[in-house]
Formats: C-alpha cells, sequence, structure tokens
C-alpha cells in the first residue's frame, strides 16, 4: 500500500470520528455490564474488561475489512 493512500485512510478515520463525536458520547460504553468497578473511601478501581473486548472486536473488523478492500 503507497504512503498516499494510507494518509487518505487515515484523514477519512479523523473525518469519520470527528462526525460521529457528538453520537458516540450517548452510547454507554464503559458502563457495560462486566466492566469491573470496585468503589471504597479514597479509592476507586476500574475495570472495562466487557468494553475493552467490545472495542477490540471492532477495530479488528474494521482492519479486516481495509486489508480485503484495499489489497
Amino acid at each position: 500500500m503507497n504512503m498516499q493512500r494510507i494518509f487518505i485512510i487515515i484523514g477519512l478515520l479523523f473525518l469519520a470520528i470527528g462526525f460521529l463525536l457528538p453520537y458516540l458520547n450517548k452510547i454507554p460504553l464503559f458502563k457495560l455490564p462486566g466492566d469491573i468497578v470496585v468503589e471504597k473511601p479514597n479509592f476507586k478501581f476500574y475495570f472495562p474488561i466487557t468494553s475493552m473486548i467490545l472495542i477490540s472486536v471492532l477495530l479488528s473488523l474494521i482492519m479486516w475489512i481495509i486489508r480485503k478492500f484495499f489489497n
């Protein structure tokens, strides 16, 4: 893949993220069932395992689509 195509893809991704940003705040990401939260006095531990699995699956799907159509 040449450098120009990579820059175009990155630019389109930034553009899409910019357009979707107002709607992304409405998604309950990092508040899903399975995200671990431990709250004690003077201590808060947050481990968003379900959200990270979901993000990983989505990014893997996006990368697979990019490789399939741009190679």
